[in-house]
C-alpha cells in the first residue's frame, strides 16, 4: 500500500499551492479589476492561509473521527465549488468569502496528506517523505505563475480559479478509486471532538510548540516573498506579468532540485542540524536582500534580480527546514496523528498569516519588509536552539 500511496498523496497536496500561485500575476489586473488597492488584492492570500490554519482545528479531530478518506473527499469538492464562486466573482467581498472556503478545503486535504505519512510510514521515514511532499508543492510555484499568467493573457484572470476546480475534480475521482483508509486502528477517536483534553497534550509540548513555531517562521517569510514579490517587481518595478512568471519560476525551479536534495543533506546532518543550517540561510537571505536594496542603487530588471536572488536562498532554507521540523513536531503523536497535525497546521498556517498580514499594514517596502520577517523570529530561534536550559524544546527525541 505504501508504495502506491505516494504518487496519490503527492497529486492531492497540489491543491494547496496551486490556489495560491496561480493567480500572482494577476493581482494587478484584478485590482484593476475590482477598482480596490492591490494591497486588497494581496490579502486574499493570507485570508486563504488564516482559513487554512484555522480550519486545521475544527477540521483534524474529525480525521480522527470518521477517518481521512471521508475528510478528503468532502475537502475537495469543496474546493471545486469555492473555485467556481472565486470564478464568478463580480463584487470583491464574495471572491473573499471564496478564498475563505477554499482555505478551509485545501486544510482537509492538507491534513489528510501529512496525517497518511504518519499513518504509515515509520517515523524515521518521515522526515524524507516530507520533504518529497514539499518537493511536490515547490514545483507549482515553476510552474503555475507561468501557465497563471498565459491563462490571464488569453482568457481573463478568472480561467486561473475555473483551472484549479477543473484539477480539484480530477484529484475527487482519483481519491474516490484509489484513496484507501490509513487511519490507525489505535487512533483515539472517543468522547467529544473539541476539549481541551485532546489537544492539551500536544499544546504543553515543548518541543511540539518549538518546531511548529520554527515551521511557523518559515511559511511566514516565505509568504511575504509571494505576496509582495507580484507587487514589487510589476507594480513599482513596472516589468511585465511574464517576466515576473519567468523569475519566480526560475526562483521555484531552483527549489526543486533543493526540495528532492533535502533528503539526503538530512541524512547526512540529521534533523536538528539541518533546522539550525535552514534558519542561517533564512537569515542570510535577509540581510543581503535588505544589503542590497539599502546600499545598491538599480532599476528595472537588474532591481528584480537584486529582491529575486536572495529569495533563491531563502527558499533553499524552506526546503531544508519543513521536512526535519514537521517530523520532529509530529514524531511522538502517533496515537492521535491527526490532531497533532491539524495543530501543527493551525500554528504554522495561521500564524504566518498574521505575521505577515501586520507585516502589509506597514508602510515598508517589499524588501525591508521581506527581509524583516526572514530574520527577526529566526534569529530567536537559532538562540533557543543555543541556550542549554532549553534543549528540552528542541534536542532530537526518540519515539517508536
Amino acid at each position: 500500500m505504501q508504495r502506491n500511496l505516494l504518487p496519490i498523496l503527492m497529486a492531492t497536496v497540489l491543491l494547496n499551492p496551486l490556489a495560491i500561485d496561480i493567480y500572482l500575476p494577476s493581482i494587478p489586473a484584478m485590482a484593476t479589476d475590482f477598482s480596490i488597492a492591490v494591497s486588497e488584492v494581496q490579502s486574499t492570500i493570507a485570508l486563504f492561509l488564516f482559513a487554512l490554519g484555522v480550519g486545521q482545528i475544527i477540521i483534524g479531530p474529525l480525521t480522527d473521527r470518521f477517518g481521512r478518506r471521508p475528510v478528503a473527499l468532502a475537502g475537495v469538492l469543496l474546493y471545486c465549488a469555492s473555485s467556481a464562486l472565486s470564478a464568478g466573482a463580480v463584487d470583491f467581498h464574495w471572491l473573499q468569502i471564496a478564498r475563505v472556503l477554499q482555505g478551509f478545503a485545501a486544510c482537509a486535504t492538507s491534513i489528510v496528506v501529512f496525517s497518511a505519512v504518519r499513518d504509515c510510514y515509520a517515523p524515521k521515514d518521515g522526515a524524507k517523505l516530507y520533504s518529497y511532499l514539499n518537493g511536490m508543492i515547490c514545483i507549482i510555484p515553476a510552474l503555475a505563475p507561468m501557465l497563471g499568467g498565459l491563462l490571464a493573457m488569453h482568457f481573463g484572470w478568472r480561467s486561473n480559479f475555473a483551472f484549479i476546480g477543473l484539477y480539484g475534480l480530477a484529484i475527487f475521482i482519483l481519491l474516490w478509486f484509489k484513496l484507501p483508509e490509513t487511519r490507525p486502528a489505535h487512533t483515539e477517536s472517543t468522547g467529544p471532538l473539541y476539549r481541551w483534553a485532546r489537544y492539551q497534550p500536544i499544546l504543553t509540548n515543548g518541543h511540539f510548540v518549538f518546531y511548529a513555531l520554527v515551521c511557523m517562521s518559515g511559511m511566514a517569510a516565505i509568504l511575504a516573498y509571494v505576496s509582495y514579490a507580484p507587487v514589487w517587481i510589476i507594480g513599482h518595478l513596472g516589468l511585465s506579468e511574464l517576466t515576473f512568471s519567468g523569475l519566480f519560476g526560475a526562483n521555484a525551479a531552483l527549489n526543486i532540485a533543493a526540495c528532492f536534495s533535502a533528503p539526503l543533506v538530512i541524512k547526512r546532518l540529521g534533523n536538528r542540524t539541518t533546522v539550525k543550517l535552514a534558519l542561517s540561510m533564512m537569515i542570510t537571505a535577509a540581510i543581503t536582500l535588505v544589503g542590497c536594496y539599502e546600499f545598491i542603487s538599480s532599476t528595472g530588471f537588474t532591481a528584480a534580480l537584486y529582491f529575486m536572488v536572495p529569495m533563491v536562498l531563502l527558499c533553499f532554507g524552506f526546503a531544508l527546514l519543513l521536512g526535519p521540523a514537521t517530523s520532529m513536531a509530529l514524531g511522538g503523536f502517533g496515537e492521535r496523528a491527526g490532531t497533532a497535525t491539524a495543530m501543527l497546521g493551525f500554528i504554522q498556517m495561521s500564524g504566518a498569516a498574521l505575521l505577515a498580514g501586520l507585516i502589509q499594514q506597514t508602510s515598508l517596502t517589499a524588501p525591508l519588509a521581506v527581509g524583516l520577517l526572514m530574520f527577526v523570529v529566526p534569529t530567536g530561534l537559532l538562540l533557543v536552539m543555543a541556550c542549554s536550559r532549553f534543549n528540552g524544546w528542541h534536542l532530537e527525541q526518540q519515539h517508536g
